[in-house]
């Protein structure tokens, strides 16, 4: 099977591919990039050596996504589904669910097969490609995010989840308030902005997340009247913003205001307080923990590497009870938002 490695300063190291996954060091030949939040995308000055040129490979909704958020390498371009040659391996990518252009990673060499599933999520993100996987060949490796994993994590179906914002939105503005929705400017705030696309209400999303929606559009993904935020003519619109956009002043002129919280650590009561929240809604774009479970029974990989996960001995208890073999590959999460 293949060496997996932990990188130096960010990602994964497969020796004898020379491949990085997520990756930022400079010793490997390629490096795929699953999806465009700034914690799995390689450092610029990872890239610039021109006496060690590496190849950069991401679908394209991530290639977009990257190079509006300052990411300045040639990026090999590929679709969903269609396997490429690279050197002595063979590389695939199947959507992840977890935001747009997000991808699994299925990788063949001659000495084993790995997928590789950066943050994912199933069912997926209605604002996504879907979710799909390698069904017709064994998996040997499987490297897969756990940051939801506890039992504590069981998300509503995306249909509640729904119904949850719009209610939130109407009854806000039906009371003269104006509904504002804390989530990460890429994924989370497409997400929400497409569930509630039909609403006959204008939405403004803070400044750094509006032309990442353009992408959104132009890959399928409608998202209905939307503008930048704009804070004369914010007042009765539907708004979206980070939490870092709330303590810098957005939307800090309307008096009358409802705040949502959208996230997987929403399911977390504390959460109110510390955000100064009026509704707390566990939107997550990662698996929850069963979700986790199942797709692990599902796969029956040889061996399952858990990553990024609040106490492994819980998520390996529970897999090794199943007959899985697993172990942790300690990945520090930088996420903003999940």
């Amino acid at each position: 099977m293949l060496r997996i490695k932990k990188a130096r300063f960010h990602g994964i190291h497969i020796p004898e591919l020379a491949l990085g996954l997520d990756y930022s060091d400079t010793n490997v030949k390629s490096i795929v990039v699953s999806h465009a939040h700034a914690d799995h995308i390689p450092r610029n000055r990872a890239l610039s050596q021109e006496s060690n040129p590496i190849e950069v490979y991401a679908t394209p909704p991530t290639a977009a996504l990257m190079r509006l958020r300052g990411f300045r390498a040639p990026i090999r371009e590929i679709p969903f589904h269609t396997p490429i040659t690279i050197r002595n391996f063979r590389l695939t990518f199947y959507p992840a669910g977890h935001i747009l252009g997000s991808a699994m990673t299925f990788i063949e060499s001659p000495v084993g097969n790995l997928l590789y599933t950066g943050d994912c999520k199933t069912p997926a993100s209605p604002a996504t490609e879907g979710f799909d996987f390698p069904k017709n060949t064994p998996v040997d490796q499987l490297i897969i995010e756990a940051t939801f994993g506890l039992p504590i994590y069981r998300w509503k179906s995306n249909e509640e989840l729904k119904a949850e914002l719009i209610e939130f939105s109407q009854k806000s503005l039906d009371n003269g308030y104006t509904p504002i929705f804390i989530g990460y400017n890429l994924g989370k705030a497409q997400e929400m902005m497409h569930m509630l696309k039909d609403m006959p209400y204008t939405k403004q999303i803070h400044g750094a997340g509006f032309p990442l929606c353009k992408v959104y559009e132009d890959f399928g993904i409608s998202l209905g009247n939307y503008q930048r935020y704009d804070r004369k003519t914010s007042e009765g619109c539907i708004l979206f913003t980070p939490n870092s956009g709330l303590e810098s002043g957005f939307a800090s002129h309307i008096k009358k205001r409802k705040i949502a919280y959208c996230s997987g650590w929403a399911s977390h009561e504390a959460r109110r307080s510390q955000i100064n929240a009026d509704r707390l809604i566990p939107l997550s774009d990662h698996l929850d923990y069963f979700e986790l479970m199942h797709f692990c029974e599902q796969l029956q990989p040889k061996k399952i590497y858990i990553t990024h996960t609040p106490d492994p001995n819980v998520v390996l208890h529970e897999l090794k009870s199943k007959g899985l073999d697993a172990c942790y590959l300690d990945l520090a999460a930088q996420e903003e938002d999940a």
